[in-house]
């Protein structure tokens, strides 16, 4: 997939190695904001780290690749979601996000999950999809809670981050509960 329209502000474009510069400046500009919940941000030094992600994901067997798009609010550049750690065999997956500070609070991200939703259940056939957020971000965690998923439960040390680890709090959402919505 390329291109998906998520409503008439919103696109979600498969990502390509022409976007990285875009996305480097929009991580360097926020730097200070993004590094708070983002560990990735500590080793985003220059524009050829951002390349290298990039090639890692689109160098991916295609059969086995998480699908990374960037997200385009009103033709600008907003951040990224991402299918993570998807397990075929399970067919279940993760959802992972980020947003430039500035196009925070105007509902990009819930609006982008929600579509994501129905592409996994119908379009890739998965059964779960689960959303991980660090135990304090509460504005990543409300986009699983307005969404309709369930939490779970605290997934201990989940993520390392500046040396410490923080603990994760584990949504998810099943096929069936995303039919009943």
């Amino acid at each position: 997939m390329q291109h998906l329209e998520v409503n008439r502000n919103i696109r979600l474009e498969a990502l390509h190695l022409s976007m990285a510069p875009v996305i480097f400046e929009t991580i360097d500009r926020d730097r200070a904001y993004l590094k708070q919940w983002l560990p990735f941000i500590a080793t985003t030094h220059k524009l050829a780290d951002t390349e290298a992600f990039i090639r890692s994901v689109l160098h991916q067997p295609q059969n086995r690749r998480d699908e990374v798009f960037s997200i385009w609010f009103k033709n600008e550049f907003a951040g990224l979601i991402a299918f993570k750690d998807t397990d075929w065999m399970n067919r279940k997956t993760e959802l992972g996000y980020w947003l430039a500070e500035k196009m925070q609070g105007k509902g990009i991200v819930t609006a982008c999950v929600e579509k994501l939703i129905g592409y996994a259940f119908r379009k890739l056939k998965l059964n779960r999809i689960q959303i991980k957020t660090a135990v304090g971000n509460r504005k990543s965690a409300a986009v699983p809670k307005r969404l309709g998923f369930r939490f779970e439960g605290i997934e201990r040390a989940g993520e390392k981050h500046n040396e410490k680890y923080f603990d994760l709090e584990i949504y998810s959402l099943l096929k069936t509960d995303e039919l009943a919505i």
